[in-house]
């Protein structure tokens, strides 16, 4: 059974204790925080959107449908699968926290990727 507890926050807030498994979702390193400092238990670059898409985005809420719907896209496809499925695992057995250095997180990667792992189905890849 797939866990339902999946969230996700900005980096830079200290970790609690309900944090679960951290994830750092972002392709790029956060600026200012050291490895050691992180808290993290993966940095899963591989799923993070497309340099491409990420670019076209550059985090403008008014092209946010559209970025969700193409990062959706992206997930599915052969690059993000071996991503996608070990996400799907350590969701599957933990809380999972999605990390990400976006100041907007309700507009992010990990905002799409959270309610996406938390609601879809248990179907193989």
């Amino acid at each position: 059974m797939m866990s339902k507890h999946v969230t996700y926050r900005r980096i830079y807030e200290a970790p609690i204790s309900s944090d679960g498994t951290r994830v750092l979702v972002d392709r790029v390193w956060p600026r200012g925080i050291r490895k050691e400092d992180a808290h993290l238990d993966e940095w899963m670059r591989d799923i993070a959107p497309s340099t491409e898409l990420r670019k076209w985005y550059g985090h403008q809420p008014e092209r946010f449908a559209e970025f969700r719907r193409r990062y959706l896209a992206e997930l599915r496809d052969n690059q993000h699968r071996a991503a996608v499925a070990q996400l799907r695992e350590i969701a599957r057995a933990h809380p999972v926290t999605l990390l990400t250095a976006t100041r907007d997180v309700d507009h992010s990667q990990a905002a799409v990727l959270a309610k996406w792992i938390a609601t879809e189905s248990n179907s193989p890849d």
